[in-house]
């Protein structure tokens, strides 16, 4: 999971900053300076896509086939054999495929620790920067002086500003700084009353105000979180580099706008005085500085000296080009929504659930039990969490792609053989025709593959969406979607999709629900009937995920369950069904 978001996150970051770069040059011309400055916000925009919950956004799936793609690479590796046969019963066998993940552990272990890493560094830097400012205040003393104040509530009051702002002076500034989150700060160099007349500090005035009225104070700290998540990324240093100059000039277009003609020649002149005592201005990341570096200052020079006052015209091309940049802002994320649909976690409001501890059946395993006792209405739970947690449903999926095949009449009930395909399979018993009944049995990859290949893929998605299975993801390709890849489903749905297959609650043929029930037909015992699937999931050759699935139906009761066990190797359907067995042994079940 760690792994995709930082791909995400690489992705977009570079998709959005060179994209809206390539949009400001373009359309340069086209874009006043405020509006220079605000599509940087488009860039912020964006960047916060991979970090939202992929369900929370909009597209899902318009773009799967993406995130299905980066997530797996079957490859053939034989699991089974007598050795994972269970003595009495000849139904626990294991028959798989591992799947290699193209980001195995050690991958997302060196990005998390890189990006975090780096995330760290930057964090220090960033502190030292508020380190600066708390030093610069404390060495400040506050302004008295009543004229200078007193300009200072005119251009509040120009402005339509009501929050109260703190003139400091300081020795350890050269040119003026604007600071402070909940408090605002404005500080200037040391007794620059002195030496700055009053028409020099209300320009300064009017250009810090006009940063505070549009909260530049707040965006620093946006800008600043976002550089440390993506510090990995040089494009998106320079995007903020050129989005700080434009938002000076957005400023210093602001203050020009309300002087006359003779008075901008002086602001100019202003800003190049205060070039000239910051030769080497102090950089915080944290505070807007009147001064900047010197090709900064010159691009704001030249914008100030061929200032021209802003058509309506220009405005509508402005917005023009904002809503292209948009769109390709929203564009990505489909994208992103596909590669962040990786595990979830199914809303179950627990009605009717007794919660237990079972964990002694799981020795060497993390896993869930859910068991549902249809007579008494009644969910008995091990591990609430586990319980909801999606995970891929490997084999035990081919339960309902033996019911869809039925019902969109790929197969009968009376014709279900599927040819072999003359393909060699690392186990005998799938080198050969079959017919839905031995390969529910062998559990056939290669026979359910073939009857949801003669179904197109939009047919498929509606049948899948339903049922209800899961996250409905099939964007998996081109192999199968529901081995160790983009379906995924939780033990508690797989339990009450058990119980929506037996009462039809699907409204399919009840010819073709009754054909399904006997294909997973297992055993009967003292009376008691046993219907289920296993599942094994075995990603770079290692089993890593076990299912069983089913119900028992007994004295006229059907009792559903599903078990589910995870862990670095050994976990499979066999384990998982012994584990099951055991419980509802012990539960008088079966």
């Amino acid at each position: 999971m760690f792994f995709t978001t930082f791909v995400a996150c690489f992705i977009v970051s570079i998709i959005s900053a060179a994209g809206i770069m390539l949009i400001k040059a373009v359309f340069r011309k086209q874009l006043t300076a405020k509006w220079h400055y605000y599509i940087w916000f488009l860039l912020m925009a964006a960047l916060t896509i991979p970090l939202v919950p992929s369900h929370l956004l909009p597209f899902g799936t318009v773009w799967d086939g993406i995130g299905g793609s980066l997530r797996h690479d079957p490859a053939f590796s034989v699991i089974g054999g007598s050795s994972q046969e269970a003595a009495n019963a000849n139904w626990l066998q294991d028959f798989t495929v591992s799947v290699n993940r193209t980001a195995p552990p050690f991958l997302q272990i060196i990005t998390a620790s890189l990006w975090l890493g780096g995330m760290l560094a930057f964090a220090v830097l960033t502190a030292y920067s508020w380190v600066k400012i708390a030093k610069t205040k404390k060495s400040s003393r506050r302004v008295t002086n009543k004229e200078v104040l007193d300009l200072l509530e005119q251009c509040k009051r120009r402005l339509h500003i009501e929050k109260d702002v703190v003139v400091l002076e300081s020795p350890l500034v050269k040119s003026p700084m604007l600071a402070g989150l909940f408090k605002t700060y404005l500080v200037f160099p040391d007794r620059f009353a002195e030496w700055l007349s009053l028409n020099e500090i209300k320009y300064i005035f009017l250009h810090e105000l006009n940063h505070l009225k549009n909260k530049d104070n707040i965006t620093n700290y946006a800008v600043v979180a976002l550089q440390l998540i993506y510090w990995f990324n040089p494009l998106i240093w320079i995007a903020f580099r050129r989005m700080r100059l434009d938002r000076e000039i957005a400023c210093d277009i602001a203050v020009l706008q309300a002087l006359d003609g003779s008075s901008r020649v002086e602001y100019g002149n202003t800003i190049i005085h205060f070039a000239e005592r910051a030769s080497r201005p102090l950089h915080i990341a944290l505070a807007s500085g009147l001064a900047g570096p010197a090709g900064q200052l010159r691009k704001r020079i030249e914008t100030i000296a061929s200032y021209r006052i802003e058509s309506k015209r220009q405005k509508i091309k402005s917005a023009a080009v904002v809503i292209l940049a948009g769109v390709l802002i929203l564009s990505q994320i489909p994208v992103v929504s596909a590669m962040g649909r990786d595990d979830q976690r199914f809303s179950f409001g627990g009605e009717h659930a007794v919660y237990e501890d079972l964990s002694r059946y799981f020795s060497g395993y993390e896993g869930a039990f859910v068991l549902y006792d249809m007579q008494a209405d009644q969910y008995r739970i091990y591990n609430e969490r586990k319980s909801t947690w999606r995970v891929s449903p490997d084999s035990t999926y081919k339960i309902y792609s033996a019911l869809i095949g039925l019902e969109a009449s790929v197969i009968s009930d009376e014709h279900s053989t599927i040819e072999w395909n003359g393909e060699t399979y690392p186990y005998d018993v799938w080198n050969k025709d079959h017919n839905l009944f031995t390969a529910m049995k062998s559990s056939v990859n290669w026979y359910f593959q073939a009857l949801e290949s003669k179904l197109d893929r939009s047919v498929l998605q509606a049948y899948v969406q339903r049922i209800h299975y899961g996250n409905a993801d099939i964007s998996g390709g081109p192999e199968p979607y529901w081995l160790e890849s983009s379906l995924k489903i939780s033990p508690v749905e797989q339990v009450q999709l058990l119980k929506a297959l037996y009462t039809n609650e699907f409204g399919f043929e009840d010819k073709h629900i009754r054909t399904v029930k006997e294909a997973i037909r297992l055993e009967e015992r003292n009376g008691a009937l046993l219907s289920g699937k296993t599942g094994t999931g075995t990603v770079n050759h290692r089993n890593t995920s076990g299912w069983f699935v089913g119900y028992v139906e007994k004295n006229g009761n059907v009792y559903f369950f599903a078990t589910h066990i995870q862990s670095e190797d050994g976990s499979n359907g066999s384990a998982a069904a012994a584990i099951t067995l055991k419980i509802l042994k012990e539960k008088g079940i079966y």
